[in-house]
C-alpha cells in the first residue's frame, strides 16, 4: 500500500503546499519552523539527513499504486547511546486520504526501522490533546500515553496541551509476535 522513501528537496515544494496555516505549522512540527513554510527553512531541515550517524532521518511517504507522495514523516533525535528517537512531524498531506489507516501504516514502517534496522529500544512521540484522530492511531499501533504536558505551546490567544506517548522494544516485539499468530490463525480458517 504504501512506502518510505528519503525526503529531499524534489519534495519541498508538495510539502510547502500542505501547509496553509501558522496553526497547521504548529500542529505539524511545534516550534521547529515559522509560518509559511519556505525553501530555506526544509533545506536547514535536511541538512546532515538520512545518513547512516545522522540523529534524524526524514521520509515521504508514497502510495505504491500511483508513486505519488501522499505524506510526510520523520524519525529524529536519534539517541544511539541511550537507544532511543522520536517519531516526529507525522503529516498525510491530503485530507480525502486520512482516516483510511494510512497514518497507522506509516507509524509502523518507521518503527520496523527504529527497533529492527537501528535497534532501538525506546521511541517517543509528542501529539496535541484536540487531535484525537492521531492519538486514537497511536494507541492501535501499540504507544501507551505517559504523560500530559499541559499549556505546553501558546498559540494565538490560547494554549494548546500535549500528551506525551511512547512504545518500548518489548511492547513492539510483543505485537509483531501476536501478528505473526494473528496471520497463521487466518490461514487456517
Amino acid at each position: 500500500m504504501i512506502r518510505l522513501g528519503y525526503f529531499g528537496r524534489q519534495d519541498f515544494d508538495l510539502l510547502i503546499s500542505w501547509i496553509d496555516s501558522p496553526e497547521f505549522l504548529m500542529q505539524w512540527a511545534g516550534p521547529h519552523f515559522n509560518y509559511p513554510l519556505d525553501v530555506e527553512q526544509l533545506n536547514h531541515y535536511i541538512e546532515g539527513a538520512n545518513e547512516e550517524s545522522s540523529q534524524i532521518h526524514i521520509y515521504k511517504v508514497i502510495l505504491n499504486e500511483t508513486n505519488e507522495t501522499i505524506g510526510h514523516i520523520s524519525l529524529n533525535n536519534i539517541d544511539v547511546k541511550n537507544r532511543s528517537a522520536r517519531i516526529g512531524k507525522v503529516l498525510l498531506g491530503s485530507t480525502d486520504i486520512r482516516g483510511k489507516g494510512i497514518g497507522q501504516k506509516m507509524v509502523t514502517k518507521v518503527l520496523n526501522i527504529a527497533f529492527d534496522q537501528l535497534s532501538l529500544h525506546r521511541i517517543g512521540l509528542g501529539v496535541f490533546t484536540f487531535n484525537e484522530a492521531a492519538i486514537k492511531s497511536y494507541e492501535k499501533v501499540g504507544f501507551v500515553k505517559e504523560g500530559l504536558l499541559r499549556d505546553v505551546r501558546k498559540v494565538g490567544d490560547g494554549y494548546w496541551s500535549l500528551w506525551e506517548m511512547s512504545m518500548l522494544e518489548n511492547e513492539w516485539r510483543g505485537i509483531q509476535q501476536n501478528g505473526a499468530i494473528m496471520m497463521i490463525a487466518h490461514d487456517f480458517k
